[in-house]
């Protein structure tokens, strides 16, 4: 069914469909495929003092891809499944658009990958490409589609956007903070989930806080210590630019987080959004310090958002003053992240699919979430939607608590070996992917790297989707 009529201008332009897809955790076999890593026991392997990652970074479980699974693959896997799952035609879709930073081709884009689903259907007809900029690419994969939907080329059909990443760093302090995992948007006219109008705002700037210059490595280039100051002042600034266009919108008279009823983040670590939540309201008292709400607050009269910049005092005190807020309106969207990791381009997203999951239909009508998305470089923007249908289905085809317990944990030593493994496998060729495929390593419907030919080509299988028996061995 196709979301809308190109004869007319599109109405409540928004999502129809999401999905998410992450590694699967298996049993602590050497040669175990999709899993994930539990953070309490990577301290351990890793020598660091007890809480290092779990408290003080906020981490959970880390999704995991060793060989047999690249963007590709994550990419074909959360497209068909969304597909699958809502009973779309490949015909009824008009632009697709990718979101990554995990590239293997500098010239063939994903998407044109994808189209291989599309054969079938016989349809060609579909805009859209690949779109980086580190975490921030799907943002801008959405904000093209939705230009797309409401502009005069829109001819009636859906806009598939599609964000994720494979997130893995070299040996040190931030292999924990990395991830993978990958979600999908079908966006068209009359959705359930509205994207507000105008309600977006934009921060770009040069930063060298994390980039990827060695194309023969999956690795970046990261100082720690600048990402996050750079994630906070582009946070700063898009959250009081967002508030300047609401006031501009709809006359509201000193909005303030509590204004808003929830909030998905880009998620680099977890307790990088709890310290985010605080200095939202550090903004809001800023802005009004003479509110009545921050008495208790006074001493930090007169400061500036930069001069700011790592003040542990400020930082404990609004942490503090926002925890029940924190609670209520951010750790709904937070489940994705907690076990997952970093998804960089499918961070936000996987929050969004959270959010659906956690949060009864009933309750989330007529509210707004506000979202915010950053990628190193940098590029941030805060926009918003409004839930105006039904989510039971959504979640339900999202099912994510049921499909995070399918996971089990392998062992941080195996964990090692398969960094080991992807570091020592980049950008070869000829090269035949080593790990099982099987229903204890793949979930059924995934797609998984066949070969890699002597001129980089890439094949890919697929396991069964109903995956009753184990496949046959290694390809």
């Amino acid at each position: 069914m196709l979301s809308g009529s190109p004869r007319q201008p599109a109405q409540n332009v928004g999502i129809h469909a999401i999905e998410i897809y992450f590694p699967k955790k298996l049993t602590a076999a050497l040669h175990s495929s999709l899993q994930y890593v539990d953070q309490s026991a990577l301290e351990k392997f890793d020598g660091v003092s007890e809480g290092k990652y779990t408290i003080g970074l906020g981490l959970g479980g880390m999704g995991v891809a060793d060989d047999r699974e690249d963007i590709q693959s994550l990419a074909l896997t959360v497209v068909q499944s969304l597909v699958e799952k809502y009973q779309i035609s490949y015909s009824d879709i008009g632009r697709l658009e990718v979101g990554t930073e995990t590239i293997i081709d500098k010239s063939k884009s994903v998407k044109s990958t994808l189209m291989q689903l599309f054969a079938e259907s016989g349809n060609t007809d579909v805009e859209g490409i690949d779109t980086t900029n580190a975490c921030y690419g799907g943002t801008n994969a959405l904000f093209n589609s939705i230009n797309w939907i409401e502009s005069s080329s829109w001819d009636g059909r859906y806009a598939l956007v599609v964000a994720g990443d494979i997130a893995v760093y070299k040996n040190g302090s931030a292999r924990p903070t990395g991830g993978a995992g990958i979600t999908a948007l079908l966006l068209g006219a009359n959705a359930p989930i509205v994207f507000d109008q105008g309600a977006r705002v934009t921060h770009m700037e040069h930063a060298y806080d994390f980039y990827k210059p060695d194309l023969h490595s999956e690795y970046p280039e990261v100082d720690g210590q600048l990402s996050n100051t750079c994630y906070i002042k582009a946070l700063d600034t898009v959250y009081n630019r967002y508030l300047d266009k609401i006031i501009k919108l709809e006359g509201t008279a000193n909005p303030t987080v509590d204004s808003f009823d929830y909030f998905c983040f880009h998620t680099p670590y977890s307790k990088l959004v709890q310290k985010s939540v605080g200095r939202l309201a550090f903004s809001d008292f800023l802005r009004n310090p003479d509110a009545e709400q921050y008495a208790a607050f006074q001493q930090f009269k007169g400061l500036d958002l930069p001069s700011t910049y790592g003040n542990r005092d400020v930082e404990k005190a609004f942490v503090a003053y926002t925890k029940n807020t924190y609670n209520t309106k951010v750790a709904p969207s937070s489940l994705a992240a907690k076990n997952l990791g970093n998804m960089y381009a499918g961070s936000v997203y996987g929050g969004l699919a959270s959010l659906i999951s956690e949060v009864p239909s009933e309750q989330l009508q007529n509210k707004r979430v506000v979202l915010f998305s950053y990628g190193s470089g940098l590029a941030a923007s805060m926009f918003s939607l409004t839930v105006r249908g039904p989510t039971d289905a959504l979640a339900r085809n999202i099912n994510l608590k049921a499909r995070l317990a399918q996971r089990t944990e392998i062992p941080p030593a195996e964990f090692d070996e398969i960094m080991n493994l992807r570091e020592k496998t980049h950008n070869v060729r000829d090269y035949n992917p080593v790990r099982p495929v099987d229903e204890r390593n793949l979930f059924p419907g995934t797609y998984y790297l066949e070969k890699v030919d002597e001129k980089f080509r890439r094949t890919y299988g697929r396991t069964p989707v109903d995956a009753p028996k184990a496949a046959n061995g290694t390809h």
